[in-house]
């Protein structure tokens, strides 16, 4: 018998205590090997609507709600006996009339009056907080829309009418009703105007694109064991339909997965991962990302959604983009790699222009040119120098002033190789040139998370440790969350993603209101320097939550104060201290984000090694803060002067690259709020940050 998981159990399950838990998988496993055993005491739900609902006992209090037809059997809910009752006898499973879809419905008369909006949850009073005020309407969102169009959309017939006359205020409270798919679609509709097809029905209700979101067949008690190992990780199990079609589909070239924070492009690149090992029993991938933080997050996703002990993890790598080449270079070279410091080679910089007597060009603009362009393109002759674009750059060279510079370029590339060091982009190119001149690549896939802190050493890497096949190159990120790299063309370098870069626009991760705030923040067009455009319009967070707080402060233990009395609160109301993170912008503040859990007498983790596994607050800078998610979020010190970073500010080179510190500043602060699901704080010293005025419209 067909054994069917719906997403509504492995939230339930994720409700009840590890005792519960693992007595609920015991009999899961127990109605997967035997269906219809007498031992588990199967009884009808006499008063539900649906006459396919069952209960199986677990245990004297403990009950799993399945939905049984044909050759089928679905584990639809669990919980104690009265609420898993309860549950049942307001549901019902169902194909849509329309769209096909296999639905949980929930049933429409026995749901009580949801008319009146429900009081929003409100936030402490702090001091020094600045309101942020709530962007609503009483208008109807969908009254040009027929119940026909509605209906196509996947709303239930018995839902369509309150549909149609749904205000903003109150459309949240009654999404929490509708199936998701239904929701996320008049979500859409509200945002963007336009009435989006649903799509094409399938053979089989369970197989319809929307259902599978919902719904996974189950092949055995491996599968099953995996799918309720790790409940809150959902996206292991199921995916969105948008995210999906990324994942299967087969490309004629380098791929990219845009969207903003939240939208669930980690989760594709790691199910893409899992298709290609799956697909192809020869493959070999790379996923690789920014930070080996990351890295070592990217591997524990893995191994929940393979299963800890499969042997499909023995063909992937996971590391950051240095330690892959690094890697591969000590392979190569059967020798350790001695990297540059900055310092070191600011000193470099100024003792060669020094010696030649160039002293009007400041140690600010000498190692801005080399980062950017220098080292970053590997510039190796005059000849090199003279032709390369510096895109962007606002100081403007002529050829004498070309010429001269690199007389200081040249010598400190000699003094970096009499010393045996590299840069890392020198690392990236030794190891590119290897592998360009060989027909035998290291991997056949590489797999990118956080793809736009990619530089141009990186992508020369990448591209040269693949075969030349179309799929090959697959690259997960967000433009507007780019903080570390300036831009530069993809397409000049080989990597043409045009036609092949989609855009995620559903956000599962951050409430309605912390998105909008950190919306703000950036433009809401972001194109890249190949044309490619990452239009945020149009995204839509699928559920709703408190608004964020902001508070400017006269001093910092005015901050301190406020910062504190917003934990108490979090705390008061349950939240697990692994839930929180708090962040600054870099290590100079630290001292005030730990005397804030000091003030409670709190445990605190610096560091992502095991941070989940103990009860503690995360604590460090917004770089730390990318990548992970939060239940709340706490963000301090962004004071003038701090953010943007007046010593990145010192060392701007020209406009342009002002622009850039500027931007990627703001882009920092985007990262760090968009960590947070369900409570966002961010405070600062009077007069605080110029992106706290953005954000409170001041």
């Amino acid at each position: 018998m067909t054994t069917i998981l719906a997403d509504s159990f492995t939230a339930s399950l994720a409700k009840l205590t590890n005792d519960e838990q693992k007595q609920a998988k015991l009999t899961a496993f127990d109605l997967q090997t035997d269906p219809d055993r007498p031992g588990l005491q199967m009884h009808r739900i006499e008063a539900s609507k649906d006459p396919n609902f069952w209960s199986v006992r677990v245990n004297r209090d403990l009950r799993i709600i399945i939905h049984k037809t044909g050759d089928s059997v679905m584990l639809a809910y669990v919980d104690h006996h009265d609420d898993a009752y309860a549950w049942a006898e307001r549901r019902r499973i169902e194909a849509h009339p329309r769209t096909g879809a296999l639905q949980i419905v929930e049933v429409r008369e026995l749901v009580e009056q949801i008319t009146a909006p429900a009081e929003p949850p409100r936030q402490p009073d702090l001091p020094f907080q600045i309101p942020v005020a709530p962007v609503t309407s009483n208008l109807p969102l969908f009254a040009k829309l027929s119940a026909d169009e509605i209906l196509s959309l996947g709303v239930p017939a018995d839902w369509v009418e309150d549909v149609r006359s749904a205000s903003e205020e109150r459309f949240f409270a009654l999404a929490n009703h509708l199936p998701q798919e239904a929701a996320e679609a008049l979500l859409d509709y509200a945002a963007t105007g336009i009435l989006k097809p649903a799509p094409v029905a399938a053979a089989a209700p369970v197989d319809h694109p929307d259902a599978k979101r919902r719904f996974r067949i189950l092949e055995g008690h491996e599968e099953l064991a995996a799918a309720l190992d790790q409940p809150f990780e959902k996206w292991a199990v199921f995916l969105h339909p948008s995210q999906r079609s990324l994942v299967e589909k087969d490309y004629s070239g380098p791929v990219r997965v845009i969207g903003s924070a939240g939208t669930g492009k980690t989760v594709v690149a790691l199910h893409r991962v899992a298709r290609i090992l799956r697909e192809d029993p020869a493959a070999r991938v790379l996923l690789t990302t920014f930070s080996e933080p990351l890295a070592q997050a990217l591997t524990r996703k893995l191994a929940i959604l393979f299963g800890t002990h499969s042997p499909l993890l023995d063909r992937v790598t996971v590391s950051s983009f240095d330690r892959a080449a690094s890697d591969l270079h000590a392979l190569m070279t059967g020798r350790q790699t001695y990297l540059i410091s900055r310092e070191t080679l600011r000193g470099l910089l100024r003792d060669a222009a020094s010696a030649v007597g160039l002293t009007r060009y400041t140690p600010q603009f000498l190692l801005s040119e080399w980062q950017h362009v220098i080292d970053a393109w590997q510039i190796d002759s005059a000849e090199a120098y003279a032709a390369v674009p510096r895109m962007g750059r606002k100081n403007r060279l002529g050829a004498k002033q070309r010429e001269e510079l690199w007389t200081i370029f040249s010598e400190v590339r000699r003094q970096i190789r009499a010393k045996a060091l590299m840069t890392t982009a020198d690392l990236f190119t030794a190891v590119t040139e290897h592998f360009t001149r060989r027909d035998q690549k290291p991997y056949s896939h590489v797999v990118v998370d956080e793809a736009q802190d990619l530089g141009v050493a990186e992508l020369r890497f990448l591209r040269s440790i693949v075969p030349d096949r179309g799929d090959a190159l697959f690259f997960a990120g967000d433009i507007g969350q780019r903080i570390f790299q300036q831009p530069f063309s993809w397409k000049g370098l080989g990597i043409d993603i045009r036609g092949r870069s989609f855009t995620l626009k559903v956000n599962y991760r951050t409430s309605q209101q912390i998105r909008r705030l950190a919306d703000l923040l950036l433009p809401a067009n972001v194109r890249d320097v190949d044309g490619e455009e990452d239009e945020r319009k149009g995204t839509i967070s699928v559920f709703e939550g408190v608004e964020p707080v902001i508070v400017v402060a006269p001093d910092e233990d005015g901050e301190t104060g406020a910062a504190t009395a917003f934990l108490q609160s979090l705390l008061d109301a349950g939240m697990p201290l692994r839930e929180i993170g708090i962040f600054c912008r870099s290590n100079a503040q630290m001292a005030r984000a730990a005397r804030v859990a000091e003030a409670l007498a709190l445990p605190t983790a610096s560091s992502l090694q095991g941070e989940r596994l103990n009860d503690a607050i995360l604590i460090g800078t917004m770089h730390l803060a990318k990548g992970l998610e939060f239940r709340a979020v706490i963000i301090l010190a962004c004071d003038e002067g701090v953010l943007p970073l007046s010593s990145r500010i010192a060392e701007v080179a020209d406009e342009f690259e002002l622009d850039e510190v500027v931007a990627t500043e703001r882009q920092l602060l985007y990262v760090a709020a968009t960590r947070a699901r369900d409570h966002l704080f961010i405070s600062g010293v009077a007069p605080g940050s110029e992106f706290l005025d953005e954000l409170i419209g001041r």
